[in-house]
């Protein structure tokens, strides 16, 4: 039997410690404990609340991530929530105490795609919180203060660490330039697809679809504000009926799914992690249907602002995403629920 946590009662840690999550290479890790980093110049230490398990977590863990995204040794953990508790040279000490969340991605800020809001394809190179560089799968994490985003005191911190996939679903409704009243479906009503929807409903959709064959993901995309739940034999004769379709699944089929749902003229963006196997889109359909397809990796900052935004002012609700709690030392066991269990939901590991 799996124990959760409660949420109210996070493990004591020593003040004068830390611990962290290392992952040595594919398939191992090991727990490691040692002094508080200090933040240097423009950094700030933040003490994690909750972090978040997601699939490319999984990818990092089994070595099928590629290999120019992800640097071993490396302590994981991309989605997360915390409290400032110190900061470096040239940072505003009143940020100390101040709960937050942050970007990912260390984009350089001086390239060209960066100046044009591109943070997420800077000409520097991919490096992500998580990946590249430590990430929140520990007690603390010192980061560029530059990539904070201040939440409102008293934020629920567990739901604000799903603010990173609910940044990235903000890129993808941004991407999809949905107005009111038009025909939107989402395709996959996992984690990214939920918070999705939740953002689109804003929009006030003349319909809004969620495509999944789950039924109870579908029930949660309902609650989410979805207009319609079906899986995807139900919607296979209403092909050519979106003005915009958003494909958050990344499952082998789900990008030419969407493409099919798509009206002549529609826009399809595609935002789910798409492995090995991942079935390729028909050239065909999409020059005679004249489609607009566009990509999401990541989030740039104008979606964080978008997210942050919106959670603060109550349009953005993750928290009934999460279902299962975690504390640090049981990464292992946290893992294998994500990997093994399709009706796990969000999983957080919590220092």
């Amino acid at each position: 039997m799996i124990h959760t946590p409660h949420p109210h009662t996070p493990q004591q840690r020593a003040p004068s410690g830390a611990r962290a999550v290392v992952v040595d290479a594919p398939g191992r890790h090991r727990i490691v404990s040692g002094p508080r980093p200090e933040p240097g110049p423009e950094e700030v230490r933040v003490a994690v609340h909750a972090a978040g398990i997601c699939g490319s977590d999984h990818e990092l863990y089994e070595g099928t991530r590629p290999r120019s995204h992800v640097r071993y040794p490396v302590t994981p953990g991309h989605e997360w929530s915390g409290t400032v508790d110190a900061v470096g040279e040239g940072v505003d000490a009143r940020l100390v105490g101040r709960r937050v969340v942050a970007e990912g991605f260390r984009a350089c800020l001086r390239c060209v795609r960066c100046r044009e809001g591109a943070t997420t394809l800077c000409l520097r190179g991919y490096d992500e919180t998580g990946f590249t560089q430590p990430g929140a799968f520990a007690d603390v994490l010192v980061l560029p203060a530059r990539l904070l985003h201040p939440l409102p005191d008293g934020a629920d911190l567990t739901a604000a660490a799903l603010l990173e996939p609910a940044a990235v679903a903000a890129a993808a409704v941004l991407a999809a330039g949905v107005r009111p009243g038009d025909r939107v479906a989402v395709v996959g009503a996992g984690t990214l697809g939920v918070l999705a929807v939740q953002l689109l409903a804003a929009f006030s959709p003349g319909e809004l679809l969620a495509v999944d064959p789950r039924r109870t993901r579908g029930e949660l995309a309902l609650d989410a504000g979805a207009s319609r739940a079906r899986t995807p034999d139900e919607v296979a004769r209403e092909r050519g009926a979106f003005d915009a379709v958003l494909e958050t699944a990344g499952a082998p089929g789900t990008a030419g799914d969407a493409c099919r749902l798509a009206r002549p003229g529609g826009c399809v963006v595609l935002a789910g992690a798409l492995g090995d196997g991942a079935e390729g889109l028909d050239p065909l359909r999409l020059v005679l249907g004249q489609l607009t397809v566009r990509s999401v990796f990541g989030a740039p900052s104008a979606a964080w602002s978008y997210a942050v935004r919106a959670f603060t002012e109550g349009q953005l609700a993750p928290r009934a995403l999460v279902t299962q709690e975690y504390p640090l030392d049981r990464f292992g066991e946290a893992l294998e629920r994500v990997r093994d269990d399709p009706a796990a939901g969000k999983v957080l590991l919590r220092p």
